[in-house]
C-alpha cells in the first residue's frame, strides 16, 4: 500500500517514535509498505531549520537523504495538478504544507500518515500515527534535536 508521510510523522519516527502509535510503527516498518516523502515536507523542514525553529544534527541537504535511506521512502514532487486540489480544498486547515499533502495524498490516491487531527475534516483516505497520553491526544511538533 501507497502511504503519504506527514512532515511530522517522519521527524517523530527519526528522533521521537515513542510519539506514534502501535500501528504507526507497524505501516512504517513493514516491507509490504510504500512510504512517500512529499517536497512540500522537505521544504517544511527547510523552512523551519532556517528560522531556528527546527534544529537538526546536519543541514536539512544531508538530513533528507538520510531520512529517504532510513526510512525506505519514495520523493513525492508537486506537480500542477496538487497546486490545483489544493486550491479546491475546504479551509479547515490553514496550513499550506498540510494542505498541499492533503491535496497529494488526494489526487495520487494515497493514504497520509499523519498525528494531525484536523485532517480527519478532509475526504482523504488517513492513519492517525499519535499516541494517546494521559487522556491527550499528543499532535504537537516540538523542537526537534536529530
Amino acid at each position: 500500500m501507497n502511504y503519504l508521510v506527514d512532515t511530522s510523522v517522519v521527524l517523530w519516527s527519526v528522533v521521537e517514535e515513542h510519539k506514534l502509535n502501535a500501528r504507526a510503527i507497524q505501516l512504517i516498518s513493514s516491507t509490504a509498505s510504500t512510504l512517500y516523502l512529499s517536497s512540500v515536507s522537505v521544504w517544511e523542514i527547510a523552512i523551519k531549520y532556517s528560522l531556528g525553529s527546527l534544529p537538526l544534527h546536519a543541514e536539512p541537504a544531508a538530513f533528507i537523504p538520510e531520512v529517504i535511506r532510513g526510512m525506505r521512502m519514495h520523493p513525492l514532487d508537486i506537480n500542477y495538478g496538487h497546486a490545483i486540489e489544493a486550491g479546491h480544498l475546504p479551509a479547515h486547515h490553514r496550513d499550506p504544507f498540510d494542505r498541499m499533502l492533503i491535496a497529494q495524498a488526494r489526487s495520487e490516491g494515497m493514504t497520509i500518515l499523519t498525528g494531525d487531527r484536523v485532517f480527519q475534516k478532509y475526504d482523504v483516505e488517513q492513519v492517525y500515527c499519535g499516541r494517546q497520553q494521559r487522556g491527550i491526544w499528543q499532535v504537537d511538533l516540538p523542537k526537534f534535536q536529530v
